[in-house]
């Protein structure tokens, strides 16, 4: 017989998503700082990471490097643009092991998975290791772009993304959603509740790379785009709540 006083917790609810990709960019860890990583920022981010984690989803990341070297710009200042990405995507590994850290930190295990073999620090990557990793519940991190200048780390996660077979990307910015313009400069920016693959290439509208873009439309691998800076955004969006803007067919 069951105890009449006895109070059942709510089950929490089932994500929508089963295994996802969240690509962040390395600017999202430097926090009010101009570069570098900011600690607070890099927790409350693995804050957000866990809660998802909690609920059962399956969890790949990928994050740019921009906060310490950005390959393109390398270029610009007259870097030979090979070895100027090449560092980019070192700057990749070392935002990688600071969300690692902050992940375990919060009793996450995860696992560093690196494009350029550096067995040291992190595993390289093979994919059926990886997806493994998935399965026992570790959070997979991958580092240094695809291991090949002149893509950048957009494409790299939709790669990653199919190769995992996830369901959808998550990328997080700075605003709720993608805009027909720039929310920032323009008050009357119209943000998108859907918008297609196709629409985002032609109106150039800024969610990705266009290559990264043309592969998730091949894939028929649905992008959502969301503000990272919304606490608990992540986790609300795989209970079916929140705004966000789902590009898809």
């Amino acid at each position: 017989m069951s105890d009449n006083n006895t109070t059942i917790a709510p089950t929490a609810p089932a994500p929508a998503y089963k295994r996802v990709m969240l690509k962040i960019s390395g600017e999202a860890l430097m926090g009010d700082q101009g570069y570098g990583l900011h600690p607070p920022t890099v927790t409350r981010i693995a804050e957000e990471v866990r809660r998802v984690h909690d609920m059962g989803a399956e969890i790949c990341m990928v994050i740019g490097g921009g906060n310490i070297f950005r390959g393109l710009q390398g270029s610009a200042q007259g870097m030979e643009r090979t070895t100027a990405d090449y560092m980019g995507m070192l700057a990749t590994v070392m935002n990688a092991l600071a969300m690692q850290a902050a992940l375990e930190d919060l009793g996450v295990f995860t696992r560093v998975i690196s494009a350029i073999p550096m067995d040291q620090v992190c595993e390289p990557y093979i994919r059926r290791r990886a997806v493994r990793h998935l399965e026992k519940g570790r959070v997979c991190i991958f580092a240094a772009g695809t291991g090949n200048p002149y893509f950048t780390t957009d494409t790299a996660a939709t790669l990653r993304a199919n190769e995992m077979n996830c369901e959808v990307i998550f990328k997080g910015t700075k605003v709720d959603g993608v805009y027909d313009k720039d929310p920032v400069k323009f008050p009357d920016a119209v943000r998108y509740d859907n918008v297609s693959y196709d629409d985002v290439l032609t109106k150039r509208l800024g969610v990705m790379d266009a290559s990264a873009i043309a592969l998730a439309r091949d894939n028929n691998l649905p992008i959502i785009v969301f503000s990272l800076d919304e606490p608990g955004g992540f986790k609300g969006i795989l209970a079916g709540q929140g705004t966000y803007t789902r590009v898809s067919d």
